[in-house]
């Protein structure tokens, strides 16, 4: 690579390839080392959790001496035994450790069992008895908002004067909207391995996405500084968002638990207690009034979100505030008003999950222009593509978001025409409106939804990275940084970023653990900016490494430092070429630093968290998704028929891996709105809390034609190889899925009324909305 070419113009040849994901042929071999895995230090005890049978009540004490008669049962810890703070280090500090004078959900954690067994342990949790005094519970959320039960205080976000804007309106639509929350259910559950060292310091093996809060969040259990303690993640059987706060939990409770018996400990969550004890996907619940002109164009809207935030804040501040910047979706709202409500029940405290809060502020949108295009009697996307963000002077300024935000490198009305044309939109609605004529049982439906997702952390002092990286004697290189890996494949395209920049082949680069006591204070990661914070910065570090040596092999050879190149595992410069291995040896002969570090802050973001106002992203991340459907108007069944995507991951690290992305998320918001349902009864208790109860979508759903393309334009902003993130844009593309739904029942209904359709849409939500 030339040294003297400005960030990312040379040529490369690691990235922008379809290279594997760098841990594939370990997890075929089932070789791939995760938590569980870990051999075992002898004297190792095993913890289960003990948990409230009440949604809400007073703790008036725990019988702890049936499971303590148990043999092979060491310690039973409660609220008492916590030697720091018995409150979690969570934000906003509202989160005990373990309960302590109330209860506040059926699943919540009230103490630990130790025992040298992990059967055995759980057996003697059950046997644990909590003495509770029932206290009334809220469990639903209007009720939360009647009753003023709040976990935050409410936020509200105008633009221009809604309510004049609506009553100055040719038309206008009111209605409500209920989208359920979704279960994480990553493949390897909840899990934490806490072991006692020398000197009162801690080493933590943890299943998270944030090792830098799980080391903050053990200290302040402890009572320690963080120095005293190193957390460790190789990889993630998943995350989802779900292992960003809630994997400092298990952490914290398994090394409490060490701390008391004086010996390492294990606690993994069966999946029972993992749906029981962890948040989910904030559900959320919508009241709005919108006002329209004759072509389907906003007005003026006022919409009330209603987030169910759970006991406690965790993360639901940021992800209700990223609700209401994404309500826009790809839309200009010019008269606008959005109060957002986080309301208290007595549920689990929900959390991060991908997308975090995107998905709930588009969908609402989306609904309201597919109720606007039956209203008029419009073709949707006809109405959607009316109401884009334009850059468009001849109709005054329509690209700047209702946080104030102006809305650069907008590619949504090229990318969904050349979307809607390949997928032969026009064409097959035509022929699914013939269908729907001659068949009296199967109806179907088809929609075209955009996608326009703010990529960066809300909280900007998050928005940085660090990374080290190590060249040794034979050239091999190793890579260290503070993200993480849980199948998304940030090594992956770290490697290739790190091979390309030192100009050696991928083979010759390795990542290892995400590890406290090499990168610390690191970000988690989330906000679908791994791979924008943590490969910047370490190809930052490369550049540190290839620097120093084409400054000592300008020297050797009389010629100016910008004139080495690196590549092919060559280092060449008009007068020689020599391998990059033997510059490296002959580099250390000589004193040379072989190893760097790398740090990279986002630029250009800004924002006023008071306000909810300025630049909290540094750039969009676009796509669009067809998608035909088909429902059963006797059962309500429905099935995917064929999806056909255009997604925006600019100048693309890896391919391969941006496409699985794509279709993962795809699926896996396909479940969020249809099958995957969360229900709590009347006692607070969530019924479903297995696969028998709740369905994620299986390899059967995914539709035969199911096709992704990339949009070929790279990241007019400065970012890692011209590329974008990948990791959550995608799953709002599922939304298509919801509106094709609602779109056939309309079809079947034929009444050119709003369809009433709560998300997901199971069958029976189908039926009902049907006969509604």
């Amino acid at each position: 690579m030339n040294a003297a070419l400005p960030l990312d113009a040379a040529p490369l040849t690691a990235s922008g390839q379809s290279h594997p994901h760098e841990s594939a042929t370990a997890q075929i071999a089932g070789a791939a080392t995760y938590i569980d895995d870990i051999p075992e230090v002898r004297g190792t005890l095993y913890a289960a959790p003990v948990l409230s049978r009440l949604a809400h009540g007073k703790l008036l004490g725990v019988d702890t001496q049936a499971a303590l008669a148990l043999p092979g049962v060491y310690a039973v810890l409660l609220a008492a035994d916590v030697p720091g703070s018995p409150m979690l280090a969570a934000f906003a500090g509202d989160e005990p450790v373990f309960a302590r004078d109330t209860v506040q959900h059926v699943g919540q954690v009230i103490g630990l069992v130790v025992a040298d067994s992990v059967m055995l342990a759980r057996r003697a949790a059950r046997l644990v008895a909590p003495h509770i005094e029932p206290l009334p519970a809220i469990l639903d959320v209007r009720a939360a908002l009647q009753s003023q039960s709040f976990v935050l205080p409410p936020v509200t976000v105008r633009r221009g004067d809604a309510a004049q804007a609506l009553a100055r309106a040719p038309h206008s639509l009111q209605g409500t909207l209920e989208v359920g929350g979704q279960e994480h259910f990553y493949l390897e559950g909840q899990v934490a391995y806490a072991l006692p060292q020398e000197q009162d310091q801690w080493l933590v093996y943890s299943s998270t996405q944030h090792p830098g809060e799980v080391q903050h969040w053990v200290a302040h259990a402890l009572g320690l500084d963080n120095h005293a303690v190193t957390v460790q993640c190789r990889r993630m059987g998943g995350g989802f968002g779900g292992k960003e706060t809630q994997a400092g939990h298990l952490a914290v409770w398994a090394a409490l638990a060490a701390h008391r018996v004086k010996r390492p400990v294990k606690l993994r969550l069966d999946r029972d207690d993992d749906f029981m004890v962890t948040g989910k996907r904030h559900p959320f619940s919508y009241d709005y009034h919108v006002g329209f002109d004759d072509h389907g164009r906003l007005c003026g809207l006022q919409l009330q979100m209603l987030a169910h935030c759970g006991f406690s804040a965790d993360l639901s501040g940021p992800v209700a505030d990223r609700a209401i910047f994404h309500a826009d979706n790809a839309y200009f709202l010019q008269d606008v008003e959005i109060t957002s409500y986080r309301c208290k029940l007595n549920t689990q405290s929900h959390t991060a999950f991908r997308g975090f809060g995107g998905p709930q502020g588009m969908i609402i949108t989306e609904a309201i222009l597919g109720d606007i295009a039956r209203h008029l009697g419009l073709d949707p996307l006809a109405v959607r593509q009316r109401n884009l963000y334009s850059d468009d002077a001849g109709e005054g300024p329509r690209n700047t978001t209702h946080y104030g935000m102006q809305v650069e490198g907008n590619i949504l009305q090229p990318l969904i025409s050349q979307l809607a044309r390949t997928a032969e939109y026009p064409q097959r609605r035509a022929a699914i409106a013939r269908w729907n004529k001659n068949s009296a049982v199967i109806k179907r439906g088809i929609a075209l939804t955009p996608v326009k997702f703010g990529i960066s952390f809300t909280a900007t002092l998050f928005n940085q990275a660090g990374a080290l990286v190590h060249v040794y004697l034979d050239g091999s290189v190793t890579v260290n940084h503070g993200g993480t890996e849980m199948g998304q494949g940030l090594h992956t395209k770290v490697g290739q970023i790190v091979a390309d920049e030192l100009g050696v082949p991928l083979h010759r680069v390795r990542l290892s653990a995400s590890d406290t006591s090499k990168i610390p204070n690191a970000s988690a990661t989330a906000a679908s900016a791994g791979t924008d914070l943590n490969g910047r910065a370490a190809q930052f570090a490369a550049r540190h490494v290839r620097d120093n040596l084409a400054a000592f092999v300008s020297g050797l050879d009389g010629v100016g430092a910008g004139a080495v190149q690196f590549a092919g595992g060559q280092v060449m410069t008009p007068k020689a070429t020599r391998s990059f291995n033997a510059v490296v040896a002959l580099a250390y002969a000589n004193r040379i630093q072989l190893w760097s570090d790398g740090f990279y802050r986002t630029p250009k973001i800004h924002y006023d968290k008071t306000t909810l106002t300025g630049r909290p992203f540094y750039y969009f991340a676009y796509g669009a998704a067809c998608t035909e459907v088909a429902i059963d108007t006797l059962t309500g069944e429905s099935r995917v028929l064929k999806v056909d995507i255009l997604h925006d991951v600019g100048r693309s690290i890896n391919p391969a891996i941006d496409i699985g992305q794509i279709e993962g998320g795809f699926v896996q918001g396909m479940g969020w709105l249809t099958s995957e349902e969360l229900v709590w009864n009347a006692q607070g208790l969530l019924s479903t809390h297995a696969p028998s109860t709740y369905k994620i979508p299986t390899s059967g759903d995914v539709p035969a034609h199911f096709r992704v393309d990339l949009w070929p334009e790279p990241n007019p902003e400065d970012n890692v190889f011209g590329s974008k993130a990948v990791g959550e844009p995608p799953f709002m593309l599922a939304i298509s899925v919801f509106e094709a739904l609602r779109e056939a029942v309309a079809q079947a209904r034929g009444d050119g009324q709003a369809v009433q359709l709560n998300a997901p849409a199971t069958a029976e939500r189908v039926l009902w909305a049907l006969r509604t």
